[in-house]
């Protein structure tokens, strides 16, 4: 039995609906209080057991590049300072024991295109795809680590969703087939972001994946869909004609950090459960 060692984050957008603060900065980097989007992210993916993150950069994100590296003047000053718990916090971005790998996305080809260029890094192994702009919060398991309980049961790939209004549809890559169990059901449609009367069902594909090595090939001969891009959803509706793909409706809260009232939401939300803030901030909004 293979299990999933390796998560593929496609982070090589250029964030434009946040312009100007990503004119410079990756939106990945964004913070949720005072962690990025990114370090949610992958702390996602070792909770789940992944032990090697490969991103897919572009040529503007060196900042999430800088940080995952070792910040060797930041951690000296912090230890001349005895500031332990500072220290710390900076090591444990990349813990002992996980590695980090950075790939070039040249072009700006779709998600599909992103997660072919992992190839070489993933070889021929199952894999995670997380993209950070999907943060979900969990007071259990989170998000992956429950795709990857579902991945180790049946041994097929797994898309994670979520139910969402049929009128949001177009946004969506949306998801049908019969139930397998409580909150899993096998594919058998794929439609990305359909108009609502064309919406197989209301089940809509979000940031979390897990793949067989399978969507390479067909990655290849996949043609530019929705956008003029390589889409992911498109490989996989090829994916699921040659192997079982099963959609896991996913327990936990989504914000869409790639918008900017998903982002606001999750700067309240999570702030509300901040250890040192949660009080002072409850307070604060009480008296606004």
């Amino acid at each position: 039995m293979t299990t999933i060692k390796k998560a593929v984050f496609p982070v090589a957008g250029l964030g434009t609906r946040f312009l100007p603060a990503t004119k410079a900065v990756a939106k990945e980097m964004l913070a949720i209080v005072d962690k990025p989007l990114i370090q949610y992210a992958a702390e996602e993916a070792e909770k789940a057991g992944i032990d090697t993150l490969i991103f897919v950069v572009g040529r503007t994100k060196n900042s999430i590049i800088d940080h995952f590296d070792k910040a060797y003047e930041l951690e000296n000053e912090l230890a001349l300072r005895n500031k332990d718990a500072l220290l710390q916090i900076v090591k444990d971005t990349v813990p002992e024991g996980v590695s980090c790998v950075f790939i070039r996305q040249s072009e700006a080809l779709g998600l599909g295109h992103a997660v072919l260029c992992a190839e070489a890094a993933v070889g021929n192994e199952p894999f995670a795809v997380i993209l950070p702009d999907d943060l979900i919060h969990n007071e259990g398991d989170n998000c992956m680590q429950q795709m990857v309980a579902v991945y180790n049961k049946y041994q097929a790939s797994v898309i994670g969703t979520q139910t969402v209004n049929m009128s949001e549809s177009d946004k969506y890559g949306m998801v049908a087939g019969p139930k397998v169990e409580d909150r899993l059901a096998m594919v058998d449609e794929i439609i990305e972001k359909p108009a609502p009367e064309e919406a197989p069902s209301d089940q809509a594909v979000v940031g979390r994946y897990i793949l067989t090595p399978a969507i390479f090939d067909i990655l290849k001969r996949t043609e530019r869909g929705a956008g003029g891009e390589i889409q992911l959803t498109d490989g996989i509706a090829a994916l699921r004609k040659c192997e079982e793909v099963y959609a896991y409706s996913f327990e936990g809260t989504r914000y869409d950090c790639g918008s900017k009232m998903g982002y606001l939401q999750a700067t309240v939300e999570f702030a509300l459960r901040h250890e040192e803030l949660s009080e002072k901030f409850s307070e604060y909004l009480k008296n606004l």
